[in-house]
């Protein structure tokens, strides 16, 4: 069955280029599985033209993946409005549509591995901030509030915030600031964005100027999201399994 994978999407060539890696890796794990990524906004192919493309394929079916690391907007709203449409075009493709990257335990390893690449250890003096894209929705905010409280728990660290660069508080310059503030030796921010772009470059920018001590790459193609696009996959594969033989 194959796998549609559907990433946001920026006009910095640098975030396309950083997402077909990840599904560079999908592919070396799982050779032979028909892999695909489409975008919603700013570069081709659309989720629509990749859909239409499967359907003219002759496709019978297809797991359409959203290639983001919390559920919000765009995986409630728009890619479901995408589908319905594919759905009108093309009635004999049926869709399994998995869910969204994260949650997940692995993206939780995947951040302390660019922490450890950016030279971060967690330690009584070192505190850390978790900054996300931010959304205007507040289950994803939590979603990033929860993963801050896992990395708590996995620590020693001295404290975990979650922050936002957009949409909600605090920023990650604020975030920076306030736990320095609190008496916070260093701090580290871990960048928990699928992609270098916009939105990576004010995390860190904001964070320097408030004098964090280090910031972490986008998650980019750490091994571990691979696998769990291939989690997500195979999840998928077995619902639309249980609906027809249940």
């Amino acid at each position: 069955m194959p796998l549609l994978a559907v990433a946001h999407g920026s006009a910095d060539p640098r975030s396309a280029a950083a997402v077909s890696a990840v599904f560079e890796r999908v592919r070396a794990l799982r050779p032979g599985l028909d892999v695909r990524v489409s975008y919603l906004d700013h570069v081709a192919p659309s989720a629509e033209e990749a859909l239409d493309e499967l359907a003219a394929r002759g496709a019978g079916e297809a797991v359409v993946l959203p290639a983001l690391l919390t559920a919000a907007y765009h995986s409630k709203v728009d890619l479901p409005g995408v589908l319905a449409d594919a759905r009108e075009r093309g009635p004999w493709l049926r869709v399994h549509y998995a869910r969204t990257l994260g949650p997940h335990p692995l993206l939780t390893d995947a951040v302390e591995r660019r922490l450890a690449e950016a030279g971060v250890r967690p330690g009584p003096d070192t505190a850390l901030v978790l900054a996300s894209a931010g959304s205007s929705d507040p289950e994803a905010n939590a979603t990033v509030a929860a993963m801050a409280a896992e990395l708590a728990r996995r620590g020693p660290w001295r404290e975990v915030v979650a922050a936002y660069a957009s949409a909600a508080a605090p920023g990650p310059g604020e975030a920076v600031a306030a736990l320095r503030g609190r008496g916070a030796s260093r701090v580290a921010v871990a960048t928990y964005l699928l992609a270098p772009g916009f939105f990576a470059d004010r995390v860190r920018a904001r964070s320097l100027e408030a004098g964090a001590w280090t910031v972490s790459e986008a998650l980019g193609d750490a091994p571990e999201l691979a696998r769990v696009v291939l989690d997500r996959y195979d999840a998928a594969v077995a619902a639309g399994h249980a609906a027809r033989t249940g």
